[in-house]
């Protein structure tokens, strides 16, 4: 069982940064393919990035919506991935959800990274409110 706990989110203004925190339980956290994923009221839920494990190269991968201001990278040795986030717009609001992809494959492809089904552990969610 993999425990996911996030941080960082509230209330920026428009244009301002956040930078959110998703630390992981397990002594393989490298072997974790990560991603984030938001969902805003009344919407589905939304791919934002992902980073894959050691064993594919800890490549990134980000929702054509974010792409150029998020950016996501990991600590294997904090258990941790952060999602930086910058020149937030309004409509970045949304809860934003940390999720673990675990598989025995040494390949990866980019749908699979950005198909929420693909993870089977997920965080609680934390809040980002941006206001204009």
């Amino acid at each position: 069982q993999v425990q996911l706990v996030e941080s960082g989110g509230g209330l920026v203004q428009a244009g301002g940064s956040l930078r959110l925190s998703c630390a992981a339980s397990g002594r393989t956290f490298s072997t974790y393919s990560m991603g984030w994923f938001r969902q805003a009221p009344g919407k589905e839920r939304e791919f934002v990035a992902a980073i894959s494990n050691m064993w594919t190269g800890g490549t990134t991968y980000y929702g054509d919506s974010v792409k150029g201001r998020f950016t996501i990278s990991r600590d294997n040795a904090k258990n941790t991935v952060y999602l930086q986030m910058n020149s937030l717009k309004p409509e970045d609001t949304a809860v934003y959800y940390c999720a673990a992809y675990i598989t025995l494959s040494r390949m990866v492809s980019g749908e699979t990274m950005r198909s929420a089904t693909s993870y089977a552990y997920w965080g609680q969610g934390t809040q980002v409110t941006v206001s204009s």
